[in-house]
């Protein structure tokens, strides 16, 4: 779809915790911003009965939230919340599929039709199926289908199965909001649109990769679907194994969605398989307990509201990954995630290896290696440390950050990752979207990991809220002399 066009959006769980905090401010934010034009439709779904106008009063309360107050304007937000409208819709009912096919069908049934999914993974495949009962799977229909798709590689290939049987690969949109976000794009940008650090970006020049998605916040009453889920499949399986594509992928031939996904897919395909004794070696999981978060105290995992008391759900890991090729032998890439860790940070760090000689002084001791951090959230930025000589008369050596702020020095705000995606959704462009092979080659990796942790019948590591995790995870890179971003330096 160029811009220009019309579109209808239909969002299953359109009063659900995915649409109230995120989908329904990025749509706000590309209506006042123009990119919805005169005459789209966004219809929420839901199981029960709710009037129109209850819905617009929730997207309204989800703007006043989740928008910032200096980008709500009260013009704007009348305007976006016309836009909006309501069909209760049961996931098992074909008379209610039929009812939204009438509702869809009053507009022109030619337009793209957007079906967000925004529920349970296990009613993805249901749903398509009932959409394409109705006759709602047209040539110019996409489907959305948000993370974690499946539990497992078993599971993943099902539903891949069942919703390619009643949609194109090319009209099946899988989403990892993290490949929206600026900073990952300007990623691409720093390897392939520079000619500075592609030559250094192998084995020969960089000593270990980090990638940390760090959060502060437990469960947020989302109980019942992370006990199912933990930290392997809720941030592993998809978010850092797609940032570790990006930075570990070959150059792509063009920005054309199959090449990038071609590189994307060796890398996981080159990943060496993490089995038995080996993955309880290069792993560590974790479950927090009570601690203090910004000050305040906040209970331990097996304390929260509809977890078991005996519950080994994992709320940390860390994985020790290799990736068996010419550019990457023998180059760790260290994989961290946990909830009520020490800061909310999501980031990727990339070591170079250190100086082969000191000219400068044996008092000097040896020289700190130039680190390249580039920086997801909060503040999205990258910032390059180097060694410089510090005023005075002695030639005594001192890391200094060169650092980019993106809202420094470009002065606009950045685009939320949920509206660009759902941008390039509209438009049609598959390449920050996850392809079937991707996701089963992800699955393929980590199957074997949860089998171990399974088999080995160890509880999770305990760690208090508000810390680094497990003093396991600090030693898992010791014993081979790497260690944590923050243990060496503050970030950017």
């Amino acid at each position: 779809m160029t811009r220009g066009e019309t579109f209808d959006m239909v969002i299953f769980g359109g009063v659900g915790d995915l649409a109230t905090r995120k989908l329904i401010p990025a749509l706000y934010y590309l209506n006042r911003d123009g990119q919805i034009v005169a005459g789209s439709r966004i219809i929420g779904t839901g199981r029960s009965d709710m009037e129109q106008s209850a819905f617009r009063s929730h997207a309204e309360d989800a703007c006043k939230r989740y928008v910032r107050d200096s980008d709500l304007d009260e013009a704007a937000l009348n305007a976006f919340l016309e836009r909006l409208f309501y069909e209760r819709v049961d996931a098992d009912s074909s008379d209610d599929f039929q009812t939204l096919a009438t509702t869809l069908d009053r507009g022109d049934p030619d337009r793209c039709r957007v079906y967000f999914l925004a529920t349970a993974p296990q009613l993805f495949a249901g749903i398509c199926e009932q959409l394409a009962a109705a006759g709602l799977n047209t040539a110019q229909s996409r489907v959305v289908l948000e993370k974690p798709l499946g539990t497992n590689l078993s599971s993943a290939t099902e539903i891949n199965t069942r919703v390619g049987a009643v949609f194109q690969e090319d009209q099946i949109f899988r989403i990892d909001h993290y490949l929206g976000k600026e900073t990952v794009q300007n990623l691409m940008a720093l390897r392939f649109g520079n000619a500075l650090f592609e030559p250094l970006w192998r084995r020969t020049n960089i000593n270990d990769v980090q990638i940390t998605l760090a959060e502060q916040v437990g469960l947020e009453g989302r109980a019942g679907y992370y006990e199912h889920t933990g930290a392997m499949r809720d941030m592993i399986q998809n978010h850092l194994l797609q940032l570790l594509c990006i930075v570990a992928m070959e150059p792509p031939t063009a920005t054309e969605p199959n090449a990038v996904r071609d590189e994307k897919l060796k890398v996981l395909r080159a990943l060496k398989p993490l089995k038995g004794h080996q993955a309880i070696r290069d792993t560590v999981r974790g479950q927090y307990r009570a601690g203090a978060i910004n000050g305040q105290a906040v209970p331990g995992y097996l304390d929260e509201d509809g977890v078991s008391p005996d519950s080994t759900t994992e709320t940390f890991a860390v994985i020790k990954a290799h990736i068996d090729t010419w550019r990457w032998a023998g180059v760790p890439f260290f994989l961290r995630t946990g909830k009520r860790l020490a800061q909310r940070r999501a980031e990727i760090v990339i070591n170079f290896h250190p100086v082969p000689l000191n000219i400068f002084g044996a008092d000097l001791g040896d020289l700190p290696a130039n680190r390249l951090v580039i920086r997801l959230q909060p503040d999205e930025g990258i910032s390059l440390s180097v060694m410089a000589k510090q005023p005075g008369p002695a030639m005594r050596l001192k890391p200094v950050s060169l650092r980019l702020d993106f809202a420094r020095t470009f002065k606009v705000r950045p685009l939320d990752a949920y509206e660009r995606l759902l941008t390039e959704v509209i438009r049609g462009n598959l390449t920050l979207f996850m392809r079937n092979d991707e996701l089963e080659a992800a699955w393929r990796w980590v199957d074997p990991i949860l089998a171990a942790w399974q088999e080995d019948g160890d509880r999770p590591r305990g760690y208090n809220a508000g810390s680094w995790g497990p003093s396991s995870a600090v030693s898992l890179l010791a014993r081979d002399g790497f260690g944590w971003h923050e243990e060496v330096e503050d970030g950017p």
